[in-house]
């Protein structure tokens, strides 16, 4: 009498298995080495120019005749630049501002060297949070634009707007 073979069914299904562990171990992603980092929202990464230094009230800072509340109009040597990465991560290089009581309610504003600053960020729906510095805590965000808001009056600034480039 002549016994079934099984040792080649056997060997069969054996390799079958192991091809579809080898499958399930190995993965079928889509990493192709060029994603944004998990929960980074690409459209908010990138350069700001600052735009904006506003302040409760218009002024003539550099005497031309002409006010604003945006202290950019009237301090020339103003600027700053913020920088979103992808790996979640900021940097805020821009001038320091002095801003100085006069007699009569006025005031005079001229930078003060250099302030940076850097840390890690997030986005959320409108807003961005800043965390790690002490320059920048949290922007609201319409389309290209952030708008970091510290609502104190003179002699201090309201808000810092940055644009993206």
């Amino acid at each position: 009498m002549k016994l079934p073979c099984y040792s080649s069914k056997i060997s069969y299904f054996f390799v079958l298995t192991l091809l579809g562990v080898f499958i399930s171990v190995s993965g079928c992603g889509d990493d192709d080495g060029d994603s944004v980092a998990p929960n980074v929202d690409a459209e908010v990464v990138g350069i700001y120019d600052l735009v904006e230094i506003n302040v409760s009230q218009s002024l003539d800072i550099d005497d031309d005749g002409n006010t604003s509340s945006n202290l950019l109009d009237e301090v020339d040597c103003i600027t700053g630049t913020l920088t979103l990465s992808e790996n979640n991560q900021w940097t805020l290089n821009q001038s320091g501002i002095s801003v100085t009581t006069i007699t009569g309610g006025l005031f005079f504003a001229d930078c003060s060297g250099t302030t940076s600053s850097s840390g890690t960020w997030s986005a959320t729906t409108g807003s961005i949070v800043f965390s790690g510095g002490t320059l920048l805590t949290l922007a609201s965000r319409s389309g290209d634009r952030l708008t970091n808001t510290i609502g104190e009056d003179l002699p201090s600034v309201q808000s810092y707007v940055y644009v993206k480039r």
